[in-house]
């Protein structure tokens, strides 16, 4: 990404400001100005985050917040009430209050010498989420918000359940986030109450993911927050921003398609990341766009002038096994969404494989293996190549297979592919998960989208009830949203299998699973080459503003490895995120502010595979901050195991001081398992 020293306009840093709430709150906020803005006002660009402006995300925040303001807007980046530096608690996502404290924001800033009385919000992931949402509540001074990596369904499309089942990423984010709510203050901005204020969070927090589990079906918990709802009461433009490597992505066309006249998307090859440090790449320049976005939003034109409906990065057939760290491929457009130009096409499950004709009605029976999908790679990838590229072969060995014939010629999609089945399973409770790939010439296989459904949810997943073993019964589902573009010669695969560990966590007991074939289909959604893809606007090159300066001080590693235990005969997901030989967090120092950091997770997940009942995840989440004489260690950990009828959650928060302990709690957390 290319740094930009010199930017067209001078920039004033704010390092921190109080913005005053109605109810005495204050929350904190950080500013890039440009100079001269109290003389000539310029619009306003917001990002409302939990994370810590001061740390948290300060690496990312400088080189594009100033980008905006060396461009010619104000950049506003608060932290939400309970967080970071600000006042206040923080007890879960999405708020109503929240969402009211943005809508103040959004108003104290409008109301700024420095602003012309507009605003824009951007934010990736929890800050895509809460901007969908306030544009919802219509402030009168926003303009247009950018939502990068979000989604606009907190229950089909985010980091707890997917098609009604439990995501393993419902636990990792929960540790994530108990963490995160027992970080202080910083002493040098609040003062001597900085110690109150930490006990004080300390104190309120919980373990979010069981409060989480608590809520398994599409109930009004859910509901709070997800636009789709209502999606007309967004009125103003909307950019809807995510990656194909994302686990965020399929917002991006149902938003799309909900908002035709004021929402324009764009999906590249990136993981959970904005493009223009986009990962596996091309990166592309993203802050440009954004740039232009919020100046069309200004002018009354809508978001980007002259843009598509829909931009797509489609990807090329790609070998499994190989580290793509730049995915080939090349963007196209639709003018709107769903498009004409997207055909549907059908393959029916016959006993042979993927066939034009279903041919006769043949059950097909799959051996229960709760280990299936290890091959699949994370549900939200950061942009890991190496986690996207795994060979699907093994998986796929233990799946029930439909293949097609070799392809006489190249095949695009874009869109989601639909499967269509006729099945039976043998308990009471059981889930569905479904693969495509891409069999190449050498019979390497390749994933390229998927989906899960929990079966027996019913009514939209607003209701569930105990399967009959044995009977006969449809499922519908559409796998993730997808562009690709098979090869000639190779052969579409469809894999079947009643498990995706270690994506989702088991169903309770081992699932024998029938599919019928001859009664089931594949609904690829083809688009044909277009020549108008050619003239599309390039993207101009990755930049942004310089960031802060900082010190390496202790190194950690990053290490994914899922193996076999040769004792136990378990299965072992072992994640280590920047902890060192010794288990301590990989640390760096803020220059500027003399700001010494270290954040670091490490994560094991246990299965037998013929023993679903035996899975246990163990999470520890640690954390420091030091300035000086002064220094606090946060360790977060989380245990997670079930039992036929409920899964149990065993948490613990421990604080120190120096080397003193100042808090330590412990939960012991029951929840019925209904249906999961």
């Amino acid at each position: 990404m290319r740094t930009l020293e010199t930017l067209p306009r001078e920039v004033r840093e704010i390092e921190h400001g109080w913005i005053p709430l109605a109810d005495g709150c204050r929350l904190a906020a950080r500013l890039w100005l440009p100079a001269d803005a109290e003389l000539r006002p310029v619009p306003a660009i917001l990002e409302y985050l939990p994370y810590g402006k001061r740390e948290g995300t300060r690496e990312r925040d400088e080189p594009m917040h100033r980008y905006f303001a060396g461009h010619g807007f104000a950049a506003v980046r608060v932290d939400l009430r309970g967080t970071g530096d600000s006042d206040g608690l923080l007890s879960d996502e999405y708020l109503a209050r929240e969402l009211s404290d943005g809508c103040e924001v959004i108003a104290w800033i409008a109301s700024q010498p420095w602003c012309d009385g507009s605003v824009g919000m951007i934010g990736k992931s929890w800050g895509g989420f809460n901007a969908l949402q306030i544009a919802a509540l219509r402030p009168p001074a926003l303009r247009g918000v950018i939502s990068v990596c979000a989604s606009d369904d907190r229950y089909a499309d985010d980091a707890h359940y997917k098609g009604g089942c439990l995501l393993v990423e419902n636990f990792r984010w929960g540790a994530a986030l108990l963490s995160l709510v027992a970080h202080p203050p910083d002493p040098l901005i609040v003062g001597a109450t900085w110690r109150e204020r930490w006990l004080e969070r300390l104190e309120h927090a919980v373990p979010f993911s069981a409060r989480w589990l608590r809520h398994p079906l599409r109930d009004a918990y859910w509901r709070h927050g997800s636009v789709c709802e209502a999606p007309e009461r967004i009125a103003c433009p909307v950019y809807a921003v995510g990656g194909w490597a994302d686990g965020y992505t399929n917002a991006v066309p149902r938003l799309v398609a909900a908002l035709p006249d004021r929402c324009q998307g764009l999906v590249g090859p990136w993981g959970h990341l904005y493009p223009h440090e986009g990962r596996p790449g091309p990166a592309i320049g993203f802050l440009a766009e954004a740039l232009r976005f919020f100046a069309g939003c200004l002018e009354g034109a809508g978001g980007n002038p002259g843009e598509p409906a829909l931009r797509a990065w489609m990807q090329e057939s790609a070998a499994p096994g190989e580290v793509h760290w730049e995915r080939k491929g090349r963007w196209v457009a639709e003018e709107a969404w769903p498009s004409p130009h997207v055909l549907p096409r059908r393959l029916c499950l016959a006993a042979a494989g993927l066939r034009s004709e279903a041919g006769r009605e043949v059950a097909l029976r799959l051996a229960p293996d709760a280990s299936v999908g290890r091959h699949a790679g994370p549900w939200c990838s950061f942009g890991d190549a190496r986690a996207l590229s795994r060979e699907q072969r093994d998986d796929d060995a233990r799946s029930i297979l439909f293949d097609s014939l070799p392809l006489s010629g190249r095949l695009e999609i874009l869109g989601a592919p639909v499967v269509r089945l006729e099945l039976a399973v043998d308990r009471p409770a059981a889930q569905l998960a479904v693969r495509l790939c891409e069999v190449h010439a050498s019979g390497a296989s390749s994933l390229v989208s998927y989906g899960v459904l929990n079966l027996s949810h019913r009514d939209a997943h607003t209701a569930w009830e105990p399967l009959r073993p044995g009977q006969q019964g449809t499922a519908t589902l559409a796998l993730n949203d997808v562009a690709h573009a098979f090869a000639r010669g190779s052969r579409l695969r469809l894999a079947v299998a009643a498990a995706s560990f270690p994506m989702l966590w088991p169903a309770p007991e081992p699932v024998e699973l029938t599919v019928f074939a001859g009664s089931g289909w594949l609904e690829l959604p083809v688009r044909p080459p277009r020549e108008e893809d050619a003239a599309l606007r390039p993207f101009g090159p990755p930049e942004a503003a310089p960031g802060p300066a900082m010190t390496a001080l202790r190194p950690g590693r990053f290490e994914r490895e899922v193996a076999a235990d040769p004792k136990s005969g378990e299965l072992v997901t072992s994640l280590r995120v920047d902890l060192d030989d010794e288990g301590r967090p990989g640390t760096w120092r803020f220059d500027e502010i003399d700001l010494e950091l270290g954040y670091g997770f490490l994560e094991e997940l246990r299965l037998r595979p013929g023993d679903p009942l035996s899975t246990s995840l163990q999470i520890e989440a640690r954390s420091v901050m030091a300035r000086g004489d002064w220094s606090v260690a946060i360790d977060a950990r989380t245990r997670v195991t079930g039992t036929l009828h409920e899964l149990r959650v065993e948490a613990e928060l421990e604080a120190r001081e120096g080397d003193a302990l100042v808090f330590s709690r412990r939960w012991n957390e029951r929840i019925p398992r209904e249906g999961r």
